[in-house]
C-alpha cells in the first residue's frame, strides 16, 4: 500500500508539473497548489502506514497536514475561477475559504496541547494496520463537515454552467467533479470502516482523471470564463444551435441583430419561435444539406435599415454527424451607407466633369474663334505704318502682343485638355526630322522678323524621327515660341541634333535673358501648370507653363524627355530626346540653313 501510495504521489506530482507548464493562468496555478497538498497527504500516509512507533505516525501526520486541510479549499477556489463567480470579490472570498483550513493546521501543529483534533491515540489490539487507532476529536468532525460541504458547493455551481456551456467546456466540468468526487467517496468509506484511509488513492483517481483531461480535452489550456468573454466580446453577431435547431447560446451582438433573443423565456429556445421575423434566414438553418452558406440578410432597426452578411456553418464532434449549428452576422451597414455615399459623390463628380467637358467645349468654339480672328486682324493692322501716331502705335502694339498671347494660352489650355481628357491620338511614325523642323520655322518665322531675330538650323538630313506629326509640330511650336518671346531684339537662335544609342537629341538654344531661378525652381517641379513669374524678365506671363506641361506629356509619350539649361542674362538651352534614326551613309557635316527676317518691329 505504501509503495502505491508512492506512486499516486508522483503521479500528482505529475499533474503539478503540467499545470506548471500552464502557471500563467490562474486556475492552472491553483491546480498546482491543490495537487502538491492532496501529494503531501499521500505522501504522509504513505509513511504512516509504514511507521513502527507513536512518534513516526505523529510525524507522518503532520505531513499529511500539510495538505488535508487545504486540498479542498483549494478546490472550491478553482472552482470560483473556472467559473469567473464573485470575481470582484475573489480577495475576501479567498480569505474566508481558508480560515477554517489555516486554523485546523495550527489545531494539528498543537494538538497535543488541547487535543481537539485527536482526543488518543489507541494501540491497535490486533497488532495490524492501523498500528494505532485516533479516537477524533471535536474540531476533527467540524473540519470533516467543512470539507464536504465545500466540495458539494463546488459541485452545485458547475451545474449551472454545464447546463449552457459548450460541448468541450462539459467534458472540461466533467472531469473536474469526477476529480473531487473520487476522493470524497473515498473517504466517506473510511468514515463508516474507521480502519484504512483510502482517500489518498481517491486523489491518485483524481490525478489520473485530470491528466487525462489536461491530455484529451484541452484542460486548463482556456478556462469558461475566458470562452464566456470571448464569445461575449466577438463584434460579429454569434448564435448556437442545437442538432434540434435549438438556441442553446448567443452573445450580446447578436441580441442587437435580433432583439428578440432577449426577450425569449429562457434558453435554450427553439429558433424558429425567436428567429420567426426572418423566413429564409429559418429556410437556411433547416437545410439538411450539411453544407456551410454565406448569404446577405436585411433587417430594419434603430429606424434604419441595417444590412448583414451571415455564415451558417456546421459543427462537428469528433464524427461525421453534426451536433450543432453556428450562425454569424457581420454588421456591413456602415459599409453599405459608405458605398452609397461614394456612389453619390461619383454621381455629381460626373455631372461636374461633364458640365467640364460643355465648358472647354464652350471655349473651344466661342473664345478660340473669336481670338484667331482678332490675332489676324492685328497682324493686318500691324503691316500699316504708324509712325504717324508712336504713343498710338504703342498701345496698337501691346494690344496685339496680349491678344496674341492670350490665343496662345486658349490654344495651349485646349491642347492640354484634349491630351488629359484621351482625346489626343498618338500615331508615331517616321519622319525626316529636318523637313519638321523647317515647316516649324516656316511658321516662327513672322514672329521672329519682327524682333529682327536670326535663327540658325543644323540638322541633318539623314535624321529620322519615330514621333506622331501632330505632338511633333506642338513641341517644335511652343519651345520656338518661348525663345522668340524672350529672346532680345536683334537676338539669336539655334537648332541642332544629335544621334546617340538610337536616340535624336535636339537642341533649341538662345542668347536671350535666361531662366530666374524661381522659375527655373517651378519648370522642375512636375505641376499640371502654374503662372510663372515672368520667365526672368519678370512680365506678366501665364501661358508658357501650359506648352512646357504639353510638349513634356507628349515627349513621355514617345518615350523621350525634356530637360533645359540656363544662365540668367546669358540665354537658355531646351534639349528633349526622340527615338529615332540616322542614314545608312553617316553624320557629314555642312552649313546650316539660315533663317533670316528682315521685317522691321516696333519695341
Amino acid at each position: 500500500m505504501s509503495i502505491l501510495l508512492c506512486f499516486a504521489t508522483a503521479l500528482m506530482l505529475f499533474v503539478s508539473f503540467l499545470s506548471y507548464r500552464k502557471r500563467h493562468l490562474q486556475v492552472a496555478r491553483t491546480m498546482i497548489y491543490m495537487m502538491i497538498t492532496a501529494s503531501c497527504y499521500s505522501l504522509g500516509y504513505a509513511f504512516e502506514l509504514v511507521s513502527g512507533s507513536l512518534s513516526g505516525i505523529k510525524l507522518s501526520l503532520q505531513i499529511e497536514y500539510l495538505g488535508i486541510p487545504f486540498v479542498s479549499a483549494f478546490w472550491l477556489l478553482l472552482v470560483f475561477q473556472f467559473t469567473g463567480l464573485g470575481v470582484q470579490y475573489r480577495k475576501w472570498l479567498s480569505i474566508l475559504v481558508f480560515c477554517i483550513p489555516i486554523a485546523t493546521f495550527l489545531l494539528h501543529v498543537t494538538n497535543d496541547w488541547h487535543h481537539l483534533i485527536y482526543e488518543a491515540y489507541i494501540p491497535n489490539p490486533n497488532e495490524t494496520i492501523p498500528l494505532f487507532i485516533t479516537v477524533k476529536g471535536p474540531w476533527y468532525a467540524v473540519h470533516a463537515i467543512y470539507n464536504y460541504t465545500i466540495l458539494l458547493l463546488g459541485i452545485l455551481l458547475f451545474i449551472p454552467m454545464y447546463l449552457r456551456a459548450l460541448p468541450i467546456i462539459r467534458k472540461q466540468i466533467i472531469v473536474l467533479i469526477l476529480g473531487a468526487g473520487a476522493p470524497m467517496l473515498f473517504n466517506i468509506a473510511y468514515m463508516f470502516s474507521k480502519v484504512i484511509d483510502l482517500t489518498p488513492f481517491g486523489f491518485a483517481i483524481s490525478g489520473l482523471v485530470y491528466a487525462w483531461g489536461i491530455f484529451r480535452f484541452r484542460l486548463l489550456r482556456l478556462t469558461p470564463l475566458a470562452y464566456a468573454k470571448m464569445f461575449d466580446t466577438i463584434r460579429d453577431g454569434v448564435i448556437l444551435l442545437d442538432y434540434e435547431d435549438q438556441i442553446v447560446n448567443y452573445n450580446h451582438a447578436a441580441e442587437e441583430v435580433f432583439p428578440e433573443l432577449g426577450q425569449a423565456d429562457s434558453v435554450p429556445a427553439l429558433g424558429k419561435d425567436v428567429l420567426s421575423a426572418c423566413p429564409d434566414l429559418l429556410d437556411r438553418i433547416s437545410d439538411a444539406d450539411y453544407k456551410d452558406n454565406r448569404f446577405p440578410l436585411q433587417r430594419f432597426l434603430h429606424n434604419r435599415q441595417c444590412y448583414f452578411v451571415c455564415s451558417l456553418t456546421y459543427i462537428y464532434d469528433t464524427g461525421n454527424i453534426p451536433i450543432g449549428k453556428m450562425l454569424m452576422f457581420n454588421d456591413i451597414t456602415e459599409l453599405k451607407e459608405n458605398e452609397e455615399r461614394l456612389r453619390e459623390k461619383s454621381e455629381r463628380l460626373l455631372r461636374l466633369n461633364t458640365f467640364k467637358d460643355k465648358l472647354f467645349t464652350v471655349m473651344a468654339h466661342d473664345i478660340r474663334d473669336p481670338i484667331a480672328l482678332l490675332v489676324s486682324l492685328t497682324e493686318l493692322l500691324g503691316e500699316e505704318p504708324a509712325d504717324s501716331d508712336i504713343a498710338s502705335a504703342e498701345v496698337f502694339q501691346e494690344i496685339r502682343r496680349q491678344v496674341r498671347g492670350t490665343f496662345h494660352l486658349v490654344d495651349n489650355l485646349l491642347d492640354w485638355y484634349r491630351s488629359q481628357n484621351g482625346e489626343v491620338a498618338f500615331r508615331p511614325i517616321s519622319w525626316n526630322l529636318q523637313q519638321v523642323v523647317r515647316q516649324a520655322l516656316s511658321l516662327a518665322g513672322a514672329r521672329a522678323g519682327m524682333k529682327n531675330i536670326q535663327i540658325v538650323e543644323h540638322i541633318d538630313e539623314r535624321f529620322t524621327v519615330n514621333a506622331d506629326k501632330e505632338m511633333l509640330d506642338l513641341i517644335f511650336r511652343n519651345l520656338l515660341s518661348n525663345a522668340i518671346k524672350y529672346t532680345d531684339i536683334g537676338g539669336d537662335i539655334k537648332l541642332s541634333a544629335s544621334m546617340a544609342d538610337n536616340q535624336v537629341t535636339v537642341s533649341i538654344s538662345d542668347n536671350g535673358s535666361g531662366i530666374d531661378e524661381e522659375t527655373a525652381e517651378l519648370l522642375r517641379h512636375d505641376d499640371m501648370f502654374f503662372k510663372e513669374p515672368g520667365f526672368a524678365s519678370k512680365e506678366d506671363g501665364g501661358d508658357m507653363r501650359f506648352g512646357l506641361v504639353l510638349t513634356r506629356e507628349f515627349l513621355r509619350m514617345h518615350g523621350g524627355s525634356l530637360r533645359f539649361e540656363s544662365l540668367s542674362g546669358q540665354g537658355t538651352t531646351f534639349l528633349f530626346t526622340l527615338p529615332g534614326t540616322a542614314g545608312s551613309e553617316g553624320i557629314k557635316e555642312r552649313e546650316g540653313a539660315v533663317v533670316r527676317a528682315n521685317e522691321s518691329y516696333t519695341h
